[in-house]
């Protein structure tokens, strides 16, 4: 079974390299809408695949920490990454050019790292990451899925490699979480009271 779970920010980029002029030569912005599914066989004590609260935790910290920020490739010209610090609060370096495609796969790699190293407690079954979508416009997405994700000719994304800036941080619920998340720290779903009908 498949679930999903619908999430939205604005946020500005420049895709180098690519065939449009206008969106490899201009800051330009797009609000973004990311899909995510997850899959399981079973269902929780609630008979969920998995609670949509519990994605309101690091998942949604993950992804609204691109919601009015500048999305730059660490590649990119020093000096355009050095202003697009300088001039705003709210930043993301990505070790991949910031295309819909790679936001999917982006997405798909922190989310899964999300899901991997996070102890369930209420009867969830294997749940796993299907596939991430990334919508740039209303008439456009890219869809990742894990081989997406883990294939370097498209480009290696490690953990490690993404830059928060410090307002992004600052705004999660735990500013060290993605620290924890790089050291392979755990995270734990609460779990509720059981009630069983009489």
């Amino acid at each position: 079974m498949l679930i999903r779970k619908l999430f939205r920010f604005e946020s500005a980029h420049i895709v180098r390299n690519c065939s449009s002029l206008r969106c490899s030569t201009s800051i330009h912005g797009h609000s973004y809408k990311v899909e995510v599914f997850l899959e399981a066989h079973a269902l929780d004590h609630g008979q969920m695949v998995y609670d949509f609260g519990l994605m309101k935790g690091s998942i949604r910290d993950v992804i609204d920490a691109f919601d009015h920020a500048i999305c730059f490739w660490d590649k990119d010209d020093p000096e355009y990454i050095r202003l697009c610090k300088q001039f705003s609060a709210r930043w993301i370096a990505m070790p991949v050019s910031p295309s819909a495609e790679q936001f999917a796969r982006l997405f798909f790699v922190v989310i899964d790292a999300i899901l991997h190293q996070t102890v369930m407690a209420n009867g969830e079954g294997l749940v796993r990451l299907h596939s991430v979508i990334a919508h740039e416009t209303e008439t456009g997405y890219a869809q990742a899925f894990a081989d997406d994700a883990r294939n370097e000719r498209m480009g290696v994304i490690r953990l490690e490699d993404i830059e928060f800036s410090e307002q992004c941080k600052a705004e999660w619920k735990d500013p060290q979480m993605y620290q924890k998340l790089i050291d392979g720290e755990v995270f734990v779903n609460t779990a509720p009271p059981l009630q069983i009908a009489p």
